[in-house]
């Protein structure tokens, strides 16, 4: 950390939680890490269940593949779930599972971390 950085950092603040001195970050920023996740996430989280069709149309300029892999990323992860009806044509929806539903207090942190530094 930069001694800028050090300064900026209050001395009440708890240091940033390791266990056995290992870093979580890279494995959070595998789970959900990357422009695509993150909106995907978003729009399951505080917008319910969504067809593939309808996270394609709400997500502008992702790509058919590149949405796909990220939703099969996810469901394998665990923070997505996929449920296909047995229909002609076929149905296919998406929702946020219970894991990626404790995502929500970061979604309204970093909603909050915008607000006070969007003009900075």
């Amino acid at each position: 950390m930069s001694v800028q950085n050090m300064a900026n950092v209050k001395a009440s603040e708890p240091p940033i939680p390791m266990i056995e001195g290992v870093c979580p970050m890279p494995d959070i920023a595998q789970l959900i890490g990357g422009k695509w996740k993150l909106i995907i996430l978003q729009i399951l989280i505080f917008q319910g269940t969504k067809r593939f069709g309808e996270l394609r149309k709400l997500i502008n300029g992702v790509t058919q593949t590149m949405l796909t892999n990220q939703l099969r990323a996810l469901e394998r992860d665990g923070l997505v779930k996929r449920k296909a009806y047995p229909e002609v044509p076929p149905r296919v929806e998406y929702s946020a599972t219970p894991r990626a539903l404790d995502l929500k207090e970061m979604f309204h942190a970093m909603h909050a971390w915008w607000e006070r530094n969007k003009e900075n």
